[in-house]
């Protein structure tokens, strides 16, 4: 019989991967004299090689041409941002009118949230899970006190009611049958942070809608990790990073969705010069007439610099297509689990979902013993050039991205663990 956790067996599997050119179209940083093992496209995405020769091309046009750049650039920075936009818009399965490149993501949830967070002395609550990444939690509370609520009363944090501390659907019903009349806004991530826990958003929007909340959702670990469908979702907005698995670099620009029943939407914003209507824009008038769809939220004109490496990154989702990265995702992570359960149940537990529905390239991982036990695993990894990411107080990440990990990788974890085990 072929043994499934042997070398050969992980190499075949790489050489049948329909994916697998992908990974030369990235820098896969070294340990020594060999190339990591790097599971942290959840904390930053490896760099695309082509993103120095469109840097280099941004620099090239602005000393050759200056201020004409703009418009007779090689990618003329006037409507650069919509270069992008197709593209970004396919990756969340949204419309392209319905999504932006623009700012961080923080800024992006604070923006959205002056329009989508209106409470009002019977309605005054946000809702989000407990264990909220801390910005979110910052972002959330801090837009309660400026409505001169107590986030003391107004925000609701949801704990989980599974055994990994993960949160069922029937939790979120629950938590909406109880208190939606109070709740203005539902605050929800597609994939939990430290769980790897993913959600169903449709599912969610149509909860939070039959109790009369607005709907948004932080995409930061959901964006180039699941085959979104934001339009379907009928969510009213939603907000990623592009720095994890969309490749575009540390602090990378980020994105907006807001669903097409917004695009004239009168709602109160933080108004722009970018954000106002495009053909009346350089007249520069004092009124401020919003641009209709998600551009409308603009307040700034593109960084050029930051949006290249973001259409290149983007340009690879498109070739490889979400439903083909999805699908060796899925294989991915599954033969992972497979291994961890068959050969190291001893050491490690698995917080994440089994359920491929329920997570993304993700698995949050306890070792068995403790936080010192696991810290010192996490540290023994490093020295081996095998990169994942703590998260305290106890878990380890490890994420096998598609476009650039294969399953040699995953196995190179695992024996790495067992060799540390056995030391």
């Amino acid at each position: 019989m072929t043994d499934l956790y042997s070398e050969a067996y992980a190499l075949a599997l790489d050489a049948a991967d329909p994916l697998r050119a992908f990974r030369e179209q990235f820098h896969i940083p070294t340990h020594g004299d060999r190339e990591q093992l790097y599971f942290c496209g959840n904390s930053l995405g490896l760099q695309p090689k082509a993103v120095r020769a469109a840097l280099i091309d941004e620099l090239d046009d602005w000393a050759a041409l200056g201020v004409e750049a703009h418009f007779q650039g090689k990618h003329p920075w006037m409507p650069y941002h919509g270069l992008v936009r197709d593209t970004l818009a396919g990756c969340v399965g949204a419309q392209p009118g319905e999504v932006v490149a623009m700012n961080s993501l923080s800024v992006n949830l604070h923006l959205l949230m002056v329009s989508f967070y209106r409470p009002t002395a019977q309605r005054p609550a946000i809702l989000i899970e407990a264990g909220a990444f801390p910005s979110d939690r910052y972002a959330v509370e801090s837009q309660i006190r400026s409505h001169g609520f107590d986030p003391a009363t107004a925000l609701i944090e949801l704990e989980g009611d599974e055994p990994n501390g993960t949160i069922s659907m029937a939790a979120i019903e629950r938590t909406l049958a109880e208190h939606g009349e109070r709740i203005a806004l539902i605050l929800w991530p597609g994939v939990q942070y430290r769980t790897g826990q993913a959600f169903d958003l449709t599912e969610i929007a149509r909860l939070g809608h039959a109790k009369g909340c607005m709907v948004g959702f932080d995409l930061a670990h959901a964006a180039g990790n699941l085959p979104l469908q934001l339009h379907d979702s009928g969510a009213d907005f939603a907000a990623w990073c592009s720095y994890k698995y969309l490749n575009s670099g540390p602090g990378a620009i980020a994105g907006a969705f807001v669903h097409e029943r917004h695009a004239h939407s009168d709602r109160p914003r933080f108004a722009g010069w970018w954000g106002h209507d495009q053909a009346t824009r350089f007249k520069m008038g004092p009124e401020f007439v919003p641009t209709p769809g998600a551009d409308g939220w603009q307040l700034s004109n593109p960084p050029i610099l930051a949006l290249a490496p973001l259409r290149v990154s983007l340009e690879i989702f498109q070739r490889a297509t979400m439903p083909a990265l999805r699908a060796k995702s899925e294989k991915l992570t599954a033969y992972l689990e497979s291994l961890i359960r068959t050969r190291l149940d001893d050491t490690l537990k698995i917080v994440t979902p089994s359920e491929a529905e329920r997570r993304g390239c993700q698995l949050s991982l306890r070792v068995i013993g403790g936080r010192e036990r696991g810290r010192a695993l996490f540290e023994h990894l490093m020295t081996q050039g095998i990169i994942g990411d703590w998260r305290e107080p106890d878990v380890i990440r490890i994420s096998p991205a598609p476009l650039y990990n294969r399953f040699s990788d995953v196995l190179g974890f695992v024996q790495a663990v067992e060799h540390w085990r056995s030391a």
